[in-house]
């Protein structure tokens, strides 16, 4: 009974633990100050979003999660831009930008694509090494949601409508 009983509490704790690493939430904390160098030549400063629900999620052209992670940013970025919803995916330093490039256009991605070749905004965001790494940002501009790896489009959605 004991052995049972502890075997339960093993597994509720495995349990937990998955959903953290899954759904990385955590006590809000501010989003960097920082901007974002797109791809067609804009500029977007992060603090000028406040307000303004935005993703930003780190990728590159060579991770086949980020590759399968594009229909869902689309998704979100058709679904949600006239709610103000900004979309902004951040190429990893290691990315050369003609294969960003290519990719964008491949893809036909509407929504922003920055590139980051001095890891400025790699390190803003606290040092990212995995990709894709996605980061939810309120309106009130700070982090209510980090997570690692591909996300779930029907709990990102939800984890949006909250906002």
């Amino acid at each position: 009974m004991i052995i049972r009983n502890a075997i339960g509490l093993l597994l509720l704790a495995l349990l937990s633990a998955s959903a953290y690493w899954y759904w990385q939430i955590q006590t809000p904390r501010p989003a960097p100050e920082v901007s974002f160098n797109t791809i067609k030549g804009q500029t977007l400063a992060l603090n000028a979003l406040k307000g303004k629900p935005a993703v930003v999620t780190f990728w590159a052209t060579d991770c086949p999660s980020c590759i399968e992670e594009i229909p869902h940013l689309i998704s979100l970025h058709h679904r949600y831009r006239q709610r103000d919803l900004t979309v902004i995916a951040v190429a990893m330093p290691y990315d050369p930008p003609n294969h960003v490039l290519a990719m964008a256009e491949s893809r036909q991605i509407p929504y922003a694509v920055a590139l980051d070749p001095n890891g400025e905004l790699v390190k803003a965001f606290g040092d990212v090494r995995l990709t894709p790494t996605t980061f939810l940002i309120d309106g009130s501009g700070n982090i209510v949601l980090q997570k690692v790896g591909a996300f779930e489009l029907t709990e990102m959605q939800r984890q949006i409508e909250r906002l």
